[in-house]
C-alpha cells in the first residue's frame, strides 16, 4: 500500500527533502487537511503543486489531479515516480495495456494521486469507477483554463463546476500562475468556489530578468541574447509555423542546437521534441504558444519572444517558464508597427469570435502595448495588469537598468493624427508619414497630397521618430487600423481631446542604434553557475555532467536527478556524510539512497 505521512513537515522533508514551507503553502496545506475548498493564485516558481500533492499524502484515499495537457500530466506523474510516490495518470497518449494497469492500481487502493483530463473526470464511466474507491481530495490545475477571459480558455473546463455535486463533501483545491482580477472572478462563478479560501501571492519573480525592444534586425537581436547562454536550454516563441521551422533552422546554422514545435507536426514528432527538451541541458526550442502550458522544467534560463504575443497573461506565463528554480534568468522580446497590426487584424478577422469576445481581446492588447511603450519599470507595469501594487523601480528590468527618456509629443501628435484626417482616413502608415515630412512620392502626388498644409508639417523628425509616434498613437488607442480597407489608419473618439488639447500626449523616446548597442552590452545575462566562484564553478559542472550520466541511464530529465539549486549548493559546500548531503534543500531519503553515494563521491574527488 501507498506511504501515508503524519503530518505536512514530514512529508516535506522526507520526500521533497526541504525543511521549511514557502509563503503560504502550508496556510493552503492546513486548510485543504481541514476539508475545506482552496482557490490558489501563485505565481510559477512559488511551489503550487505542493499544494495538494502534500495533502495527498497525509490524507486517506485517493488524491484526483485534473490537468489540461497529457504531456503536462506525465512530465509531473515522472516527477512523483522518482520522489517514490505513488502517482499514475489515465490518458489517450497511454497503451489500453497502461491504462488497463492503472486502473488495477486504483481497484487495489495502491495510488495516492491520479491524473486526468477535464474530459476524462465527467465521463460517467470514470465516475462510476471512482464509486468504488475512497476519493479524499480533488485538485483544478491551471484553473485559468476555465475563464473565457483568461488565457487558454478550454470549453471542457466549464463542466467542472459540477464536481462539488458529483463529489459532495470532497475538498477541492484550484490553482494557476496567471490570473487578473476579472479572472478570479470567473474562476469563483463557473467552478463553484464562493466558498473557498482564497489565497493570492505576490505576482512578482524577481530572480526574471525583463527585456523588450523595438524591433530592428529581429535575428541579429535574438543572435545577441542567446549568445549570453552557452550550454543553457531555453524557448525562443514565434507567431507562424513557418517562422518557427524558419527561425530554428537559422539557428542551427549560426551554431546553436535548436529544435522546433508547433501544432501541426506529427504527433509522434511532438512528442519526441518534448521529451528532447526535458531530456537536454542546453536544447533551443523554438515554438508557438502550442508548446509549453504548465511546462514542469524548472531550468528553463532563458524565453524570447520574437513576435508580440496576444495579452499581458500570455506574456507573463510565456515568460515564466524560465527560471522556475528561482535562478538568475532572462527573457527578450522584440516587436514592431507591423506586430501590433497582424494581431489587430487577427482579432478582428475572426469569424468565431462575438463582438464581446473581439472586445476584451482588444482590451488584453491594448494593456501589453502599454507594457512594451512604458517607460517606466516593466515589473510595476506587469504586476500593476495582476492588481498589486509594486512601488520602487525593480532593477532587474531593461527600463530600470538604462532609463528611457521621454518627450512631450503633443505637437507631434496632432500633427500625426491631421494627417490622418485631412487624407480621409484611407492611408496606412508609410504615406502618412510621407506626408508629414513632405516627400514627394507617385502616390502623394496622384492624391493631390503635395498640396495639403499638412504636407511636409513634420520634417522636424526623422522617419523612425514617426514610426515611434503612431506605433505609440496605436498603443494609446488614439488610432486604430482599418483591415477592410487595406490597413488604413483610422481615428479613435479619444483623438479629439488631443486635437483640442484637452490631453498631453507624453512619448517615450525610441534610443538610437549606439544606444541600443550600449544597453545591450549591460543588460543581463544569466546560467546556473551565476554567483559561484571559479572553484565552486568547477565543481558544479562536473557535478551536472554526472547528473546527466545518471539521467541518461536512468531514462529521466536530469533535473529529476536533482535540480540546478540543489547542485549549485552542492558546490558551495560540499557536503562530505550522509547527515550533510540530507541538510541541503532538495535531497529527500528516496534521492539520497538512490543517488547519494555517487554525489558524495564526485565532490570528494
Amino acid at each position: 500500500m501507498p506511504m501515508s505521512y503524519a503530518n505536512p513537515h514530514e512529508a516535506l522533508e522526507k520526500v521533497w527533502g526541504y525543511k521549511a514551507f514557502r509563503g503560504q503553502q502550508e496556510e493552503v496545506i492546513e486548510t485543504v487537511l481541514q476539508g475545506r475548498d482552496a482557490l490558489v493564485l501563485f505565481p510559477t516558481g512559488k511551489g503550487k503543486s505542493l499544494c495538494f500533492q502534500i495533502p495527498a499524502l497525509c490524507m486517506e484515499g485517493l488524491t484526483i489531479v485534473v490537468s489540461p495537457l497529457v504531456a503536462l500530466m506525465h512530465d509531473q506523474v515522472e516527477d512523483l515516480k522518482a520522489l517514490g510516490v505513488a502517482a499514475a495518470c489515465l490518458s489517450s497518449a497511454q497503451t489500453d495495456e497502461q491504462n488497463a494497469e492503472v486502473r488495477r492500481q486504483l481497484s487495489a487502493g495502491m495510488l495516492k494521486l491520479l491524473y486526468v483530463t477535464p474530459e476524462r473526470i465527467v465521463l460517467p464511466s470514470f465516475q462510476a469507477m471512482l464509486g468504488r474507491v475512497r476519493v479524499s481530495l480533488i485538485c483544478v490545475d491551471e484553473c485559468h483554463c476555465v475563464s473565457t477571459w483568461g488565457n487558454n480558455f478550454r470549453k471542457d473546463y466549464l463542466a467542472l463546476g459540477n464536481l462539488k455535486a458529483l463529489f459532495p463533501g470532497v475538498p477541492r483545491i484550484a490553482l494557476t500562475a496567471t490570473a487578473d482580477p476579472h479572472t478570479r472572478e470567473d474562476i469563483i462563478q463557473l467552478l463553484d468556489l464562493a466558498d473557498a479560501e482564497v489565497f493570492v501571492d505576490s505576482f512578482d519573480r524577481p530572480n526574471i530578468y525583463y527585456e523588450i525592444v523595438e524591433r530592428s534586425n529581429g535575428r541579429a537581436q535574438l543572435l545577441e541574447f542567446l549568445n549570453k547562454f552557452e550550454g543553457e536550454s531555453g524557448i525562443v516563441y514565434c507567431l507562424s509555423r513557418n517562422k518557427v521551422e524558419e527561425t530554428c533552422n537559422w539557428l542551427n546554422d549560426q551554431g546553436f542546437r535548436a529544435r522546433y514545435y508547433h501544432a501541426r507536426m506529427d504527433p509522434q514528432l511532438k512528442t519526441e521534441v518534448q521529451e528532447a527538451f526535458r531530456m537536454d541541458e542546453g536544447l533551443c526550442l523554438v515554438a508557438t504558444v502550442a508548446f509549453g502550458m504548465g511546462i514542469n522544467k524548472p531550468n528553463v534560463r532563458y524565453v524570447a519572444h520574437l513576435d508580440l504575443p496576444a495579452s499581458v497573461e500570455g506574456y507573463y506565463q510565456e515568460t515564466g517558464r524560465a527560471g522556475r528554480d528561482g535562478l538568475p534568468s532572462s527573457t527578450f522580446m522584440t516587436y514592431s508597427m507591423q506586430d501590433i497590426v497582424q494581431r489587430q487584424r487577427m482579432i478582428d478577422e475572426n469569424a468565431d469570435s462575438s463582438d464581446e469576445t473581439k472586445r476584451i481581446e482588444r482590451a488584453k492588447l491594448n494593456a501589453l502595448l502599454a507594457i512594451c511603450e512604458t517607460a517606466g519599470c516593466r515589473r510595476t507595469a506587469i504586476l500593476s495588469h495582476f492588481g498589486e501594487r509594486y512601488a520602487q523601480s525593480c532593477g532587474n528590468c531593461d527600463t530600470c537598468r538604462n532609463p528611457v527618456e521621454q518627450w512631450n509629443g503633443t505637437d507631434a501628435a496632432i500633427k500625426a493624427l491631421a494627417a490622418v484626417y485631412r487624407t480621409g482616413e484611407r492611408f496606412g502608415t508609410g504615406h502618412l508619414i510621407d506626408v508629414l515630412i513632405g516627400k514627394v512620392t507617385e502616390k502623394t502626388e496622384k492624391f493631390g497630397h503635395t498640396e495639403y498644409p499638412v504636407f511636409g508639417a513634420g520634417r522636424e523628425h526623422s522617419v523612425q521618430t514617426w514610426q515611434s509616434v503612431f506605433r505609440q498613437l496605436l498603443a494609446f488607442d488614439h488610432i486604430g487600423i482599418d483591415h477592410g480597407n487595406f490597413g488604413a489608419v483610422v481615428l479613435r473618439e479619444s483623438a479629439a481631446d488631443v486635437f483640442k488639447k484637452r490631453r498631453e500626449v507624453i512619448f517615450r523616446k525610441d534610443k538610437t542604434r549606439a544606444d541600443r548597442k550600449a544597453a545591450r552590452s549591460s543588460s543581463a545575462g544569466a546560467n546556473s553557475r551565476a554567483g559561484l566562484s571559479d572553484v565552486e564553478a568547477t565543481l558544479f559542472e562536473r557535478l551536472r555532467q554526472l547528473r546527466l550520466e545518471i539521467a541518461r541511464d536512468a531514462g529521466i530529465a536530469p533535473y529529476m536527478v536533482f535540480p540546478d539549486t540543489t547542485l549549485v549548493a552542492f558546490a558551495r559546500e560540499r557536503p562530505s556524510s550522509e547527515r550533510e548531503m540530507l541538510a541541503i534543500a532538495g535531497v529527500g531519503e528516496t534521492k539520497f539512497k538512490r543517488y547519494g553515494d555517487d554525489f558524495l563521491a564526485a565532490i570528494a574527488d
